[in-house]
């Protein structure tokens, strides 16, 4: 027993060794991009950091807005560009097949207002591109949110009435997303299986998001915060406000996934984007059965009847090129983990 005890001992003293090791090489690196530095592609683009598996990032991003509505009055210039993304990052290790990590640690507003716009040829119930119509399109209008941070709220004012409300702090990243395969470049109003503008209220702080690398390095990006949104984003914007953001960066090597997971301490989650609606709920759903099957051990079948009676969902965006939808399921639902 004696002699059990000292192997013992040895042996999670050399583990410890080697978390050390492994905490000890890990860096923080901080980035704070200059405006020409901004991204509205996802695709391949030069780095603007190399970052190691085990390394945070400390970073900001601009509104999907710019720095161009600040007081009532301001309008967008004509030669406005939406969604200006941080990025891309180059992870050391990424290779077509791997499966990236993304742990939020931080999404915090950088500024106490938030904005938020209606307009003709953009949002859920206007006509754009994709639905033509013959009605008179949305007039441009622009709301103002005012953040408290110590109280966790924003504020809605309406324009057409003194109507105020209060509603909770929420912030998120609209945007999170890779490199495309096969050197594709997509705007970065679009969502994808390579992630993007997904506008999922739960790419949050305690959140950690799985992304397939399509391309060495994985080439990561992110942007447009969000301090609130309802599901859906009906009108196409949400309260956009830049952000503060810290995260940490990890790499499954061989680990193939073919649209982004998430995960907090209550859920396991699948996005699905794409059109029509229900064929991104199917995406969504294919991907948390093949979740479940992988590394819960339940065949494809018991896993399909099971979210059948547990699942949970929600449509985050039906404004994007692509829509959006989120499913999830409870852990507490779930046999343990085999992996």
């Amino acid at each position: 027993m004696e002699r059990y005890r000292r192997g013992a001992t040895i042996f999670l003293m050399a583990g410890m060794a080697v978390i050390c090791a492994l905490l000890a090489a890990a860096e923080t690196h901080r980035y704070a991009p200059k405006p020409e530095e901004l991204k509205y592609t996802f695709g391949p683009a030069e780095p603007v950091l190399r970052v190691k598996p085990g390394d945070w990032i400390e970073t900001w991003t601009e509104s999907a807005l710019g720095d161009t509505l600040n007081q009532p009055g301001d309008t967008l210039p004509d030669d406005f560009r939406p969604n200006p993304n941080t990025g891309p990052f180059y992870i050391e290790g990424a290779e077509p097949g791997d499966t990236l990590v993304v742990h939020i640690i931080k999404v915090e507003p950088a500024k106490d207002f938030a904005v938020g716009i209606a307009g003709p040829g953009f949002g859920g119930l206007t006509g754009t591109r994709y639905t033509p119509m013959l009605d008179a399109p949305i007039p441009a209008l622009t709301w103002f949110y005012r953040i408290d941070k110590e109280r966790r709220t924003v504020e809605f004012s309406a324009l057409d009435s003194d109507f105020k409300v209060e509603l909770p702090l929420r912030p998120f990243l609209g945007c999170l997303g890779v490199a495309p395969a096969a050197d594709e470049a997509r705007s970065t109003i679009v969502p994808g299986f390579f992630g993007g503008n997904m506008d999922t209220p739960e790419v949050r702080a305690g959140t950690t998001v799985y992304l397939p690398v399509n391309v060495p390095g994985a080439l990561l990006y992110l942007g447009d915060g969000h301090a609130a949104q309802g599901e859906g984003e009906i009108a196409g914007t949400a309260a956009e406000v830049a952000m503060n953001v810290v995260f940490r960066v990890d790499l499954i090597k061989g680990q193939t996934i073919a649209t982004p997971r998430l995960e907090d301490d209550t859920y396991l989650m699948a996005a699905g984007s794409t059109r029509p609606l229900e064929d991104a709920m199917r995406v969504a759903s294919k991907e948390l059965i093949d979740w479940l099957v992988a590394d819960y051990g339940l065949s494809e079948l018991d896993a399909y009847e099971l979210l059948s009676v547990a699942m949970e969902s929600n449509v985050s965006q039906i404004v994007d090129p692509n829509y959006t939808v989120l499913v999830k399921i409870k852990k507490v639902y779930l046999p343990p983990k085999q992996n």
